[in-house]
């Protein structure tokens, strides 16, 4: 098989899971409050056996199921993500504890998880993140604090994962996440937290923090997808070895490994989108009386319905091809991640535009198709690393291979 031409089996599949978010899904998704998780549709997609497929599949699989789902139900699709999102660096960094107590409930769709990133002075810019991991150690028997000994000498990396010679590893976590999607409602979250002061990147450690944390309090905010998003409060929130994920100080690694995963995948789900409302378009200019014909007799609209067309199935092509140089292991990944998220995202926001602009105002209407997909397709140009942190990287990716020669 290559990238660029799907089996019949992977057609077949993508079919039904089209057929399953319309008849099973979307209902759900139509009973859920805007803003809020919706466990009845998380707790289906893990009865339909979704959630375990996230985890047992590789990038196109992925690819496919976003695709495929966000076609019939953006919120369908957009919970599925956001369980993928939260535990796949517990289901690829975690130690077998970790993920014997956490994996089972994100996989059966009862336990909500998020990834906490971003905060309010570091989006784009994540290695700048600020949220600290303030060493915790245990009191002597004389009740004076144990010595601070999270630094090495050189500032590097720990070998393992614990940050005191004793081998307790005990932070407190102070600060702010913002942009989380399933916040505060999820069960548990993946942090990224500062453990070394000053060394960028190669300074931040991944925690996997329970939502019953003491000092772990959120809110919701109102934004202009219809999912749920929020912010985090840290206040000393307590965490150990136990919570890390993989290495201290080498969480980054962690953070950029799932972005590079899932950043086809959000091309993926752009795509969805993209195709929906280029069906809606074709469905409407075709029965849509104008001018003595119907719109599609119009050679102005007939073109911009082909420009639809040829931009979406490009944005296919290119995120499927990234999917499959991810599960190749390919090393152009990170740029192929990018060009995939980039050309996608922005294509999408075209073609929902330009159908809205084609249906007129019955497209503007509340509860109409496009009016949803016009709200939640602005997001994913910024999340995840927005369209100009994309061209960075591809940038980035291009002059090392110059240089490399």
């Amino acid at each position: 098989m290559t990238a660029f031409s799907l089996e019949p089996a992977q057609l077949a599949w993508c079919a039904e899971l089209r057929a399953l978010a319309a008849e099973r899904l979307r209902p759900l998704a139509e009973k859920g409050e805007p803003g809020r998780v919706n466990r009845p549709l998380v707790t289906e997609l893990g009865r339909l056996g979704l959630l375990r497929r996230v985890f047992a599949s590789g990038a196109l699989d992925l690819c496919l199921m976003r695709e495929s789902l966000a076609r019939a139900c953006t919120e369908a699709e957009t919970a599925l993500a956001l369980q993928g999102l939260g535990a796949h660096p517990v289901h690829a960094h975690g130690t077998a504890a970790q993920r014997a107590r956490w994996l089972p409930g994100v996989t059966d769709g009862t336990a909500v998880a998020a990834f906490a990133l971003s905060e309010p002075g570091a989006g784009s810019d994540a290695a700048a993140l600020e949220l600290t991991a303030h060493p915790d150690g245990p009191s002597h028997a004389d009740g004076t604090a144990h010595p601070d000994a999270t630094a090495h000498p050189d500032a590097t990396a720990h070998p393992d994962t614990t940050a005191h010679p004793d081998g307790t590893g005990r932070w407190r976590l102070t600060g702010e996440k913002c942009w989380i999607s399933n916040a505060p409602e999820a069960d548990f979250y993946t942090v990224f937290a500062r453990t070394t002061p000053g060394a960028g990147a190669r300074g931040v450690t991944a925690f996997l923090v329970p939502a019953d944390r003491p000092g772990l309090t959120g809110r919701g905010l109102d934004m202009l997808a219809p999912h749920p998003i929020g912010a985090l409060d840290f206040d000393g929130v307590p965490v150990t070895s136990d919570d890390v994920l993989g290495k201290v100080d080498r969480g980054f690694r962690v953070a950029m490994g799932t972005l590079n995963l899932f950043r086809p995948s959000v091309g993926a789900f752009a795509v969805g989108m993209a195709q929906a409302a280029l069906d809606a378009t074709l469905a409407h200019t075709a029965r849509r009386g104008a001018f003595g014909g119907t719109l599609r007799d119009l050679q102005a609209v007939s073109h911009q319905v082909a420009e639809m067309a040829l931009r979406t199935e490009a944005a296919r092509l290119m995120v499927y091809a990234a999917a499959t140089a991810y599960d190749e292991g390919a090393t152009d990944v990170p740029a192929r991640s990018a060009m995939a998220k980039l050309l996608a995202t922005e294509t999408a926001q075209y073609v929902v535009d330009t159908a809205v602009q084609l249906h007129g105002a019955r497209a503007l209407r509340r509860g109409h198709l496009l009016e949803h997909l016009y709200r939640e397709v602005r997001a994913p140009r910024v999340y995840e690393g927005a369209s100009e942190v994309q061209r960075g990287i591809i940038a980035k990716e291009l002059y090392a291979r110059q240089e490399a020669r």
